[in-house]
């Protein structure tokens, strides 16, 4: 491994699947998080759920909510609230272009990824819009046609 490769190399801890889904991303930010030490030591077990997970602004400040961390088991009575609000670590000015966003547009942050980046816990936060459900089926749709044209590709 060159020196390059080991400082821009992430291990993914997990994916939100059916965010990709239920939402069209129109733009994608990386944001540092700031986690307990059970909370660490849990996700770099795997141990994490999307479901419901959302971002918001409140004084200023960026929260990720509802983000799934389940208790470190060996942490004992020092462990964590697995669904407690965690703040996100953005640039101010940042955090202004997401509120203006959020509040004028009618989109929603949604945390896409969970990674370690450099031993540091990071969070892919996108700026989603929601889908229709013709448009879910569309896409499926379309995506399953490509499949098809890709498969008859090989056999031929």
């Amino acid at each position: 491994m060159r020196g390059g490769e080991a400082r821009t190399r992430r291990r993914i801890v997990g994916r939100n699947r059916k965010a990709r889904h239920e939402y069209e991303v129109l733009n994608t930010l990386e944001t540092g998080v700031e986690l307990a030490g059970s909370e660490v030591k849990s996700l770099r077990a795997g141990h994490l759920s999307f479901q419901d997970a959302h971002a918001v602004v409140r004084d200023g400040e960026l929260w990720l909510r509802s983000l799934h961390i389940a208790p470190y088991r060996e942490a004992g009575a020092a462990g964590h609230d697995a669904t407690r609000p965690r703040r996100l670590l953005v640039h101010r000015h940042e955090i202004r272009k997401l509120a203006a966003a959020v509040d004028e547009k009618g989109l929603a942050l949604v945390p896409l990824s969970v990674y370690f980046s450099r031993g540091l816990a990071k969070v892919e936060l996108g700026v989603v819009r929601g889908r229709k459900m013709h448009d879910k089926r569309e896409r499926l749709r379309r995506r399953e046609q490509d499949l098809e044209a890709e498969r008859a590709m090989k056999r031929a």
